[in-house]
């Protein structure tokens, strides 16, 4: 029976990659990449050489169906994305969805995500979580941070650096400029750094010192 593999990559360090993950890079018989420049690098680092076919949030539309066909084939066909788990804010739902649909069997690798090491990292509660991925930068933003006011549970979120302190300010007005927070950027990279306090302080900090990186966001949920 054919296979989809989802392949979590590194986020920073290479030493990220398991040694299933980079066994399954080796197996299958296409890799389907967010970026080909960036998987390539990680390919050429491990010595492997497979044809890459390039899958992303602009064109999974169009190639999905082709990829299915390719997959009842009998191609073993691998997704990666440019770090992390694919489908974790990156592209990976649409085709497993479309491969559930024709009775394709999909085997998950575990691996690294950003949010994870960010949520434990934090020293917020990390038993009961919501994690919201990248907010809507326009339209229905303030509509999610506002349905987040009541939420008890660690509120996990990414976010771009120049847009980090507007969104520390937005959540500080809805929630509280006391809530306890957590912004941790450079997840398992050379520079990483893990800035806690309340979004008030936070907001002063990076008003003082921007961002750089990519970021994670846990805010404590409301007490009860």
């Amino acid at each position: 029976m054919s296979k989809l593999y989802i392949i979590p990559t590194p986020i920073g360090n290479l030493e990220d990659l398991t040694f299933r993950a980079l066994r399954m890079l080796k197996e299958v018989d296409l890799i389907l990449a967010e970026d080909t420049r960036q998987t390539k690098k990680l390919l050429q680092h491990y010595e492997i050489n497979k044809p890459i076919v390039s899958h992303h949030m602009h064109n999974e539309h169009q190639t999905t169906e082709k990829i299915v066909q390719q997959i009842l084939g009998g191609t073993k066909v691998g997704l990666v994305s440019d770090a992390g788990t694919p489908g974790i804010s990156d592209p990976g739902f649409f085709l497993a969805r479309a491969c559930l649909e024709k009775n394709i069997e999909i085997e998950t690798l575990p691996g690294a995500t950003a949010f994870v090491p960010a949520l434990v990292s934090s020293g917020l509660p990390c038993d009961r979580f919501v994690f919201e991925g990248f907010l809507p930068q326009k339209k229905g933003r303030q509509t999610r941070i506002l349905a987040l006011k009541e939420e008890s549970r660690t509120i996990v979120l990414y976010e771009s650096p120049h847009r980090l302190v507007k969104a520390l300010e937005q959540f500080a007005q809805v929630l509280g400029a006391d809530r306890k927070a957590c912004v941790s950027r450079e997840i398992s990279k050379m520079f990483e750094e893990h800035k806690r306090g309340t979004l008030a302080e936070l907001i002063m900090h990076f008003t003082k010192t921007p961002a750089k990186g990519e970021m994670v966001i846990c805010i404590a949920g409301i007490s009860v």
